[in-house]
């Protein structure tokens, strides 16, 4: 749930932590319900400091946002209870701010004012998200530290609810924003949150990746295509160049099966050569690509291996025809031509 209404930019101000306790509480399908709060805030630990995304959430959080400890604690109810300064590290902050050092029982000091936070734990890696966010560059730490200490706010931006099954996620989704209009008193206005449910993003996620899929298949054809027409010219080309040496093999005893087989094997390996440089080039450019950008490179020679056998695929299926042409030659028309 994001506060705010829909097509608006700005965050509204109208959900509370009380709305993440009434929605534990009053909706059947949701097993948790965890109120949070984030900004991009300044970081520093000893000389290092780094701009860094503080989420301030409660304790149910770190099971609905699905959590695990690398390290140390987690922060529990009594200390979201006093707001105590604690913080959770990422992997990603870790490596900014310590390198080497052993983060937990260091302090990091939070913000314009420096608040310092003492760090209880590190979670494990998350990866990026569907948009290409770093998970793991987040320090989380209690929610009322967050809004009273570093935001001074008394509203959340977001709440995160988890329904008890997959199945339930349509009838939570009701049933929270039936429980947020009745806390908001919304009756005969337009809500004043957005409710994003995981299936429907995770449907259009599939939805993009289909069109994405599709797309990079019809240029693949189309790729493949062109090349064997390219293939298809040169072995036609070297054919009509050819024409003395195809007379010459076939008046010392070459069979018309010995001529279809040699053009065949000289368009599989133009063929072959083509995939073995076009995989050169592509696993070059990815390493470039990851060398100089935040991405690790990752190469399924497997894929690598099936595309060679496509390329080799068209050299033998364009081929069939310059080689029966070939073949097809008589012996001494072929000597005699020009």
């Amino acid at each position: 749930l994001v506060a705010g209404r829909q097509r608006q930019l700005t965050v509204g101000t109208s959900l509370l932590p009380a709305d993440a306790e009434a929605i534990a509480r009053e909706c059947p399908s949701v097993a948790a319900a965890a109120p949070a709060t984030g900004a991009k805030l300044a970081t520093r630990w000893a000389e290092e400091n780094a701009p860094t995304n503080v989420l301030g959430m409660t304790p149910q959080g770190f099971t609905v946002r699905d959590y695990q400890l690398a390290a140390g604690r987690f922060f529990d109810t009594d200390d979201q209870r006093v707001s105590r300064r604690l913080a959770v590290l990422g992997p990603t902050v870790v490596h900014n701010l310590f390198g080497a050092a052993e983060p937990v029982g260091q302090t990091v000091r939070i913000g314009h004012r420096g608040v310092p936070f003492e760090v209880v734990g590190v979670t494990r890696p998350k990866g990026v998200d569907p948009n290409g966010l770093d998970q793991d560059d987040v320090i989380i730490v209690p929610l009322g530290a967050m809004m009273r200490r570093l935001m001074d706010v008394t509203h959340v931006q977001t709440l995160f609810a988890q329904a008890k099954r997959s199945d339930l996620l349509e009838a939570a989704e009701q049933e929270v924003r039936e429980v947020l209009r009745r806390r908001h008193r919304l009756e005969g206005k337009h809500d004043d949150f957005t409710i994003q449910n995981q299936a429907t993003l995770i449907a259009a996620e599939r939805e993009t990746a289909r069109s994405m899929t599709l797309l990079v298949s019809s240029v693949a054809g189309i790729s493949l295509l062109v090349g064997g027409v390219g293939i298809l010219a040169v072995m036609l080309i070297s054919v009509r160049e050819r024409v003395h040496e195809i007379g010459l093999r076939r008046a010392v005893g070459a069979r018309r099966q010995d001529i279809r087989i040699q053009f065949l094997l000289e368009a599989t390996i133009l063929a072959g050569i083509g995939g073995l440089a076009g995989v050169l080039v592509g696993s070059i450019a990815t390493l470039a690509a990851a060398a100089t950008g935040a991405w690790d490179a990752v190469i399924d020679w497997r894929s690598a291996g099936i595309a060679c056998v496509f390329s080799v695929s068209v050299g033998i299926v364009f081929g069939i025809y310059p080689a029966t042409r070939a073949a097809s030659l008589a012996p001494l028309e072929a000597l005699r031509a020009e």
